[in-house]
Parts: C-alpha cells; structure tokens; sequence
C-alpha cells in the first residue's frame, strides 16, 4: 500500500499537470542538498524514495576501482571486498546516511528545494503545452491587473495580457471573460509564460474561422490580413471554388457573419476585400471605399506603388490620419505613394518644362576653371541651373571640390546672374586662370594670358597710331583747303 506521502505527490502532480516522478526526483534532491549541509561533505550523495514506506533515505556512494586518487569518492577493490564480498571493478559501494538528525533547518531547505523543482517542472510542462499553439483562440477570464498589463486565467495556467497587445478603445473589468489569441510563450519571464493579444490581425483571422464555415473547411482562404486594433481591419479573402462569393460568404445573410465579428471587437470597422495575384489590380481594391483612377508600379525592386485618384477623393483614399492607405499598405506589401489628378497633372507640367527650358553650360562661369567643370560634370552636374539650385553642403560632397571653392563658385553664379550677358561673361572666363590654385597662393601667369595681354598692348599702341595718324592728315586737308587763313595765322603767331 503507498504510504500518505506518496498519495499527497500524486495530488499534487494531478494539480499541477507533472509527472509524479519529477515530484519524487525533487524530494530526492532536496534530501541531498539537505544532508550535504549538515554533513558538510563532499562526497557523492544519493537520495533514494521508498513509495510504501515514505521513507527518503541518503546514501554516500564510493566507486570500486584499483588505485585510488579521491578517498571520498572512490574505494578500492580489497576494501569494497571488506564490506560486500560481491564487489568488482567499476561496481559501486552505498553507505547510508542517516537524516533522522537532519534537524529543522535542514528540512526547510529540503522544502524550498523541493518547491522550486516543482515550480521548474510546472513552467516546462507549460512551455511544452503552449509554445506549439501560438495563434490559437481561447477564451480566457481577466483576474487581475499588474501595471498597465492584465494577467488572465486559462484554466490551466495564468497568461499575460500587455499593453501593447490590447485593443486602443477597448476597457476590461475583472471577471470578464474574453477571446485573445495565444502570440508567445516567453520562457524566460519571471510571472505568466504564456502572452495573448487582444490587437493581433490573428485574433481576426480565427473569429473568421468560427463564424464563416466556407473558411472553416477551406473553401474560402483569408490570403492577408491588416489590423489597427479598435479602428479599422482590412481582410483579404479568396475562394477556390469559382462558385462560391469570397466577400459574401463572409459578409453573410444581412451582414450576419459579419456584425457578430465587429461585436467581438466593440464595434471596429472590417473592410472585406477580394484577393487578387496582379499587385495593380489587389491595390486598387485594398484602397476602398476610394475609386482609383489608376495604379503604376514606380520601384519594382523596392516594392513602391505610385496611386492617382481624383480630387474629390483624395481624402477618403488617405483615410483620418492616414489610416486607409497605412492599411492597405500593410494588405498588399508595397509602399503607397498616393496623389490626386491635380498633383499629378501640375508635377507632369514642372516635369516638362524643366525638360524643355533652355539650358545653361558650366563654361559661362567666369573665375571656375576647367578641372572644377570637369569634377562638377562628373558628379552629375551638367549645366547652371542645376548647380544654381544646389546646397553648399551638397557641393562639398562633391569629390576635390572644399570649402572656399565653394564660396567661389557661388560669386561666380551670383557674377553670371547680376550681369546677365552670357557673352561678356564668357569671354572673360576665357582670360581667367584654367586651374585652380592652393589657398593662399597667387595665379601664375600662363603663356595664352601673356600672350594676349601682348596683343592687347600692340592693339592699343596701333590704334593710338592710327588716332595721330588721322588727325595730321585732316589737319593737311584743312591747311590745303584754307591757305590763306593759315598764312594769316603764320603772321599772327
């Protein structure tokens, strides 16, 4: 007959869903720790349960061997021979300990250990039960609240309701009963392993399931689902047999179906919408309640739509707060850049006339030298009114392009636009200096500035020539015209 003890690990291995070896197992360790602390020893101690007496005895085991290094855990064969003559190599030799002198403090250890295998024993066999059903549908009953967290009862065990799992809009009361969804089993915390959510799209999904049996059996598949809990969820469903109406099925007679599901979720609002494999095609129909007037793939690498709707429903399509788009965004998987006709028709024009409108090139700059044009033309910059709308700080970036070169593009932008004579201006930067020079050096002179600063000299000096030249010459014609005037005017001087 088992003895009482015995009967009370039963209990409590029923109670809490262990084994009722793993309860033994820990009554035998917690004897051993009990009894290496009053003994104070380090040999190798074994606990051994007797299920019909009760009785938890602690042996010291020693190891035959033939040459012995550790006395206290190993015995040779002539003196293992001493005490059973049955005794061989390898075999081991038990000397029981007794534990009736354990004394009162030796058995609250026993107590504490045996308490935290049990409890270790406990969150494994829930580790086990419920980390293989995350996204299941139970019901659950709120006890208490911890913090902003709730911690709820499962029947089995307690699961954990954080915060951020809970519905926005949503209030809860102690003894109310909810459904949640299982989200994850967190081995490593301190209170309640098991996380539910009351804010997951799961928690749509398996409402669905309950409610809809075309879902239940598969002929209707929910193939997306995006949820911002307690304000809007889009669901996107698709049907495998050609009969069967995806969306009706799961909108029901007089939206039945339906409204039992946004009752479940006091009241939050469940577009239902027919899946579809064209991206094109599924993000028009993820945008409703808004009419799209079309859809364009923009970045097919970096999944980036561009939506044009008109005017007047810009609005709806965004949504309050940006709410629809972020939704369907989520729904099909790709960024949604949404525009209205108007947007769209104005950036086209800009679009055009940036294209059309002349251009100015880079060599009209009067004080920037060929190599800064060739670094700026390398860098993507091809003319002025491109280099004219750029940052100083996104010149810099420019590679051999600093600082001061910099301040003296800008003069020479600031120069070209004051003057407005494209020509003046190009023809002086044809006389300024073709590279640049350190800071704080002077230009040297190049043979082309030489050379027409030498022309420019012989110039004047002709003209200067030409000017005196002239002006002998009428002054001949005049004397020839008027001799006697200027005989006259001999005699007067």
């Amino acid at each position: 007959m088992a003895s009482l003890l015995y009967q009370q690990i039963e209990m409590l291995s029923r109670e809490k869903h262990i084994e009722p070896e793993v309860v033994i197992s820990a009554i035998e360790d917690a004897m051993v720790v009990a009894a290496r602390k009053f003994y104070k020893t380090d040999e190798d101690l074994r606990g051994k349960f007797n299920a019909d007496s009760g009785q938890v005895d602690v042996y010291a085991v020693l190891t035959v061997v033939e040459e012995v290094t550790d006395p206290k855990r190993e015995i040779s064969v002539a003196d293992a021979r001493k005490k059973d003559p049955s005794a061989e190599l390898g075999s081991e030799i038990r000397t029981a300990k007794p534990t009736d002198v354990l004394g009162r403090i030796a058995a609250q250890t026993a107590k504490q250990v045996i308490l935290q295998k049990v409890r270790e024993a406990e969150r494994d066999t829930i580790y086990n039960e419920y980390h293989t059903r995350a996204g299941e549908l139970v019901t659950v009953i709120v006890k208490r609240a911890e913090g902003p967290d709730l911690i709820v009862d499962m029947g089995r065990t307690e699961a954990r309701l954080p915060k951020r799992e809970q519905s926005k809009l949503e209030t809860y009361n102690i003894g109310e009963r909810l459904r949640v969804v299982i989200k994850a089993v967190d081995r490593a915390a301190k209170g309640p392993q098991v996380i539910v959510s009351r804010a997951d799209a799961s928690l749509v999904q398996r409402l669905f399931e309950m409610e809809v049996p075309e879902i239940y059996d598969g002929t209707v598949q929910i193939r997306a689902a995006a949820r911002e809990a307690g304000e809007r969820t889009k669901v996107a469903v698709a049907s495998r047999d050609k009969d069967v109406d995806p969306v009706g099925a799961c909108v029901g007679m007089k939206g039945m179906r339906v409204q039992s599901i946004i009752r479940e979720l006091r009241g939050e609002k469940i577009d239902i919408i027919p899946y579809s494999e064209e991206t094109v095609a599924f993000a028009q129909k993820a945008l409703s309640p808004a009419k799209v007037t079309r859809v364009q793939i923009t970045d097919p690498e970096n999944k980036k739509l561009e939506v044009i709707v008109e005017d007047s429903q810009l609005s709806l399509a965004i949504g309050k707060k940006g709410q629809n788009v972020r939704l369907a965004s989520k729904l099909i998987g790709w960024d949604i850049d949404i525009k209205s006709e108007e947007e769209k028709r104005r950036e086209i024009e800009a679009e055009m006339t940036r294209l059309t409108a002349p251009t100015t090139p880079l060599t009209v700059l009067a004080g920037v030298g060929p190599k800064t044009i060739e670094k700026m033309e390398a860098a993507g910059i091809t003319n002025l009114e491109q280099l004219a709308a750029m940052t100083p700080e996104q010149l810099m970036e420019i590679p051999g392009i600093g600082e001061k070169m910099v301040d003296k593009i800008y003069q020479a932008v600031n120069r070209f636009y004051e003057s407005g004579e494209t020509g003046g201006a190009a023809a002086e930067a044809s006389a300024e200096t073709a590279e640049e020079v350190p800071e704080g050096a002077e230009a040297p002179e190049t043979a082309e500035s030489s050379h027409a600063e030498t022309e420019a000299e012989t110039n004047r000096e002709a003209s200067s020539e030409k000017s005196t030249a002239e002006t002998h010459s009428a002054a001949a014609e005049s004397a020839e015209d008027h001799p006697a005037e200027e005989q006259q005017e001999e005699k007067s001087s």
